[in-house]
């Protein structure tokens, strides 16, 4: 008599079938949403470090193996009760949690805030107390979008060439004091349109919370607003901007680190939009580079920038407002369509939500008001792509 065969498989090969499926099922899911770069990459979405990961994802889908019917069943519930969760839950909804590790005391919550190699991180030393110093960090990944999700044990921080012990850190929303400072010289003329549009689109990513000054300028600055929560006043302000006259930006960005002496919160930014360098300042562009490295601010600009400048003044535009920023570990972002103004402040505004903030107590306390060294190392988990860290430069010793 010759053998039978039953045609349906045995439960337990079902089992192994479903799980398998549901794996493969997560990990393509997973690889989606780590390739698909435009929307983010428009939105300045953040994305989650784990995200860039997709090839650990495939590997557990591969090696996963039941070995005894118990855990059989139990990973066949737990996957098929992740599955169920995941039709309920809109897959490219990430939220990320924070982990905040050992706050000192007695001190105010930490304020979290462009790139270098494929990753960046941008750096910025606050001086909270005499010896405190917190130090924010964004990170990007070679598309340019900011990368969320990394821990403590990936930072190192020196001070000089001593390496520093990271006593806090944290990735929260924090409340801002914010200054725009608005051109509206002449040139501005065929772009002061969406250069408001821009205003309004980075304030839609504004926390409530948030504390708001504007400064418009052309042959000398004008606050037209004091500090407000109020965007809606901003905004009415702004319709009243008129393009005339010459541009005397340096004199604005002395007006607008002025200004944020009367801040109410300990981080503080400014975003200059401008579409030329400076030809009508009385202060100069080392006295600016000298007053942005003492002050605790960082300064974000857009460029808007024509490709056939015949002014020499136009011609060392990007790169004035490229070193100014990068001196207080903010970034310039350069565009030559007015267009795309709305999405950089966007991405701007993101950016600033989006950041980690490092705090250490310097090994040797030396109170005698000079320049301090700062250095951020990034140590990615293995399987990343190569990363951009930005950062400023150092901080003032407190003198006493």
């Amino acid at each position: 008599m010759s053998p039978s065969f039953d045609k349906n498989p045995a439960p337990a090969d079902a089992g192994c079938a479903n799980i398998r499926r549901i794996e493969v099922f997560m990990a393509r899911v997973a690889l989606r949403r780590s390739c698909d770069p435009k929307a983010s990459a428009r939105s300045g979405a953040p994305v989650l470090v784990r995200d860039l990961i997709p090839a650990v994802l495939r590997k557990i889908a591969r090696t996963t193996r039941v070995r005894s019917s118990v855990g059989l069943t139990v990973l066949a519930f737990a996957c098929l009760s992740l599955a169920a969760k995941s039709q309920t839950t809109d897959v490219n909804d990430v939220h990320i949690q924070t982990r905040e590790i050992e706050k000192p005391k007695n001190v105010a919550p930490p304020n979290l805030v462009s790139p270098t190699n494929n990753l960046s991180a941008h750096v910025r030393p606050l001086k909270v107390d005499v010896d405190l110093v917190l130090v924010p960090v964004t990170i990007t990944d070679p598309m340019n979008r900011l990368v969320t999700g990394l821990e403590k044990e990936n930072f190192q921080l020196f001070e000089g060439n001593s390496s520093q012990e990271i006593r806090s850190f944290s990735a929260e929303d924090a409340p801002v004091s914010l200054g725009v400072i608005f051109d509206s010289s002449g040139s501005m003329s065929s772009k002061m349109e969406r250069a408001k549009e821009a205003v309004i689109e980075f304030f839609k990513t504004a926390n409530p919370q948030d504390e708001f000054f504007m400064i418009t300028f052309n042959d000398e600055p004008d606050e037209i607003t004091d500090f407000t929560n109020s965007v809606d006043e901003i905004q009415n302000r702004l319709v009243f901007a008129i393009p005339r006259k010459r541009t005397a930006l340096l004199d604005a960005i002395y007006m607008g680190i002025s200004k944020m002496r009367q801040a109410k919160y300990a981080k503080k930014a400014l975003l200059i939009i401008s579409d030329g360098g400076d030809n009508h300042s009385r202060y100069t562009e080392n006295e600016i580079k000298s007053l942005v490295k003492e002050a605790d601010v960082m300064i974000y600009a857009i460029g808007i920038y024509d490709r056939y400048a015949s002014a020499v003044e136009e011609r060392l535009g990007p790169q004035l407002l490229s070193d100014i920023t990068e001196l207080t570990g903010g970034r310039a972002f350069t565009i030559d369509n007015p267009n795309d103004l709305a999405d950089v402040a966007t991405k701007i505004g993101v950016e600033l939500r989006n950041q980690y903030v490092l705090g250490y107590r310097p090994s040797k306390v030396v109170r005698d008001g000079k320049w301090r060294k700062i250095k951020v190392k990034l140590l990615p988990p293995k399987g990343l792509p190569p990363l951009k860290v930005y950062a400023r430069t150092g901080y003032y010793a407190p003198a006493e």
